[in-house]
């Protein structure tokens, strides 16, 4: 099985693209073939991943041009073309390098992030609008004197975005954030529907933080961030609606 991996550390004029053969095996992932390179070929090689560290997410890259966790995705069915993703064309995956998609799987860090060093990119932004957005619950009761109770069609409700591990997936996949760096994101603005919908919450104006340019209305409904979710949280969902919700009040 053969790998070709993005190449970069600071002091590169450009980057470059290595080529490995790993070792074939049942089930082998792309982090486990990044792990034998590593082990086994070349120690130099960076990308970042915490599985079983309780932090699920880290590991996402740029897999055949597709945003997906290295963990989730084996190299046996990339090369057969099975897990093939059709994701509108944005600034980030356009073809840069000569690759032969039935003979190697293409890995790249994640678009739309300054990379730091070769798998490993700068996540500063993404969190930083994540921050933004306060991402924190707010009870209208601090101390209740018993657990806080919600109807059974609220919690399905709150349960499309709450599966959400931060993974910058679809970050990397919006063609808006390729164009407007000022863009809150498909992940931040989630997050913030979830909390606007929380029957539990004491914030009812939510929804304004981000009714703002870069925020809300700066989304243009193309959906690459549904497609490439690994917890299928539906972003452009939560922002039609939020949308609606804004121009109703006005």
């Amino acid at each position: 099985m053969k790998l070709k991996v993005y190449r970069y550390q600071e002091g590169m004029e450009y980057p470059e693209y290595d080529s490995f053969e790993v070792e074939r095996e049942p089930g082998l992932t792309v982090l486990g073939a990044l792990l034998q390179i590593q082990e086994q070929l070349d120690d130099s090689l960076s990308f970042r991943y915490s599985c079983r560290g309780a932090v699920c997410g880290t590991c996402a890259m740029l897999i055949n041009k597709v945003p997906a966790l290295a963990c989730r995705t084996q190299i046996e069915p990339l090369l057969k073309g099975d897990l093939q993703v059709s994701l509108f064309p944005y600034p980030g995956a356009e073809e840069t390098v000569p690759w032969d998609a039935k003979k190697e799987v293409l890995i790249e860090p994640l678009p739309h992030m300054a990379v730091i060093k070769d798998l490993m990119v700068d996540m500063d932004k993404f969190f930083e609008y994540y921050h933004f957005i306060q991402p924190v619950f707010k009870p209208s009761d601090i101390n209740p004197e018993k657990e806080r109770l919600m109807d059974p069609q609220d919690v399905k409700k709150l349960e499309e975005y709450t599966s959400c591990i931060l993974c910058a997936a679809c970050f990397g996949a919006c063609p808006v954030e390729g164009e407007n760096p000022e863009y809150l994101g498909p992940a931040a603005l989630a997050k913030l529907y979830r909390f606007h919908i929380d029957p539990r919450e004491e914030d009812t104006s939510r929804l304004k933080i981000a009714d703002i340019p870069p925020g809300w209305w700066a989304c243009d409904s193309i959906g690459n961030c549904l497609r490439v979710c690994p917890k299928k949280v539906p972003p452009i969902k939560a922002i039609i609606l939020a949308r609606e919700e804004l121009n109703e009040k006005k």
